[in-house]
């Protein structure tokens, strides 16, 4: 678990980190503040893993914190202003968001602070496994989040299909899963279906295929941007002809 502090002078910015971090199992967040002479003094007292910090603030903006804040809490930057990133990165910053803060965008920086966090920390055993209720009383399922490949969902459950072509049965809603499933790599293409990025082998206009499953399945118009900007940050762009020797 990390343990987190926000320092921004709007508070509907906060509002939407906290929206954010609730959907990630291993954010906590143990303070915020909207006055960055508060907030400095917060994070002295709190000493958090990672501080989420806005760089126009008045009194003492964050690239002016960046200084005095310890170097046992690491930072993402948030602001409206790209022209910033140059600064934060080099004080060696964990990321740096564009506000307003798109979810997907937040999960790639934060998925980034738990691979400095995990590093830091005597691996034990990596767990790629999850718990889920069956459609038998009182029976857990343990499974390989890996071996999942897409999830449907249907009224009140859904059904997990498995690489072996295997279904299992949950009483959980897709929402449930999308929010515990999202820092494992799956991500939510439509109202009835969530897939498994490393599952999925091509994008074909609204549609995705997914590895060893005939049918594809329809990219939803609610989430087609957000699944996009995930395949954005996959993407291998080739310059203009011009340009190659």
């Amino acid at each position: 678990m990390i343990d987190c502090v926000i320092i921004d002078d709007e508070q509907h910015a906060i509002d939407l980190l906290l929206q954010h971090i609730s959907q990630v199992h291993f954010l906590r967040v143990v303070g915020t503040a909207t006055n960055p002479i508060k907030g400095l003094a917060m994070i002295t007292d709190l000493k958090p893993g990672l501080v989420f910090l806005d760089v126009q603030m008045p009194q003492l903006t964050g690239v002016e914190m960046l200084k005095l804040i310890s170097k046992d809490s690491h930072i993402i930057m948030t602001t409206a202003y790209k022209e910033y990133a140059v600064q934060g990165f080099e004080h060696e910053v964990v990321d740096y968001l564009l506000k307003p803060v798109q979810f997907l965008r937040f999960l790639k920086a934060v998925n980034r602070m738990w691979t400095i966090h995990s590093n830091q920390r005597p691996v034990i055993e990596q767990d790629h496994y999850v718990f889920v209720k069956t459609e038998q009383k009182g029976k857990l399922l343990k499974i390989d989040a890996r071996r999942i490949t897409y999830i449907e969902g249907l009224s009140n459950y859904a059904i997990i299909h498995m690489d072996d072509k295997k279904k299992i049965i949950t009483y959980l809603k897709l929402k449930e899963l999308s929010e515990s499933l999202a820092a494992r790599g799956f991500v939510r293409v439509h109202k009835s279906f969530i897939i498994s990025l490393s599952h999925l082998t091509a994008v074909e206009g609204n549609m995705v295929r997914i590895l060893n499953v005939e049918q594809p399945i329809n990219i939803g118009e609610a989430y087609r941007q957000d699944f996009f900007e995930v395949i954005n940050t996959k993407m291998l762009y080739v310059p203009p002809d011009d340009t190659i020797n």
